[in-house]
């Protein structure tokens, strides 16, 4: 697996979803905002916690999701 140091994923924390370590940022807000349109420096105003670092971070990780390989398994 790949290494995120900023990605926490504690089942105790926002139910289980991948945040910005420390926070209660999820990785999908971060993405949902920019595929709103709203900016990084918008983001960082709103999330004074969470840094540039943390949303590339998230970017980072929401990528290697993607990448991830399905599977499709026919039962006999």
């Amino acid at each position: 697996m790949e290494k995120f140091e900023r990605i926490s994923l504690k089942p105790d924390v926002m139910g289980g979803k991948a945040c910005i370590k420390g926070t209660r940022v999820t990785v999908s807000m971060i993405i949902s905002h920019l595929a709103e349109g709203i900016g990084m420096d918008e983001m960082l105003k709103s999330f004074p916690y969470v840094t540039q670092t943390d949303i590339l971070e998230a970017l980072r990780y929401a990528a290697w999701l993607s990448d991830a390989r399905e599977l499709d398994f026919e039962c006999a």
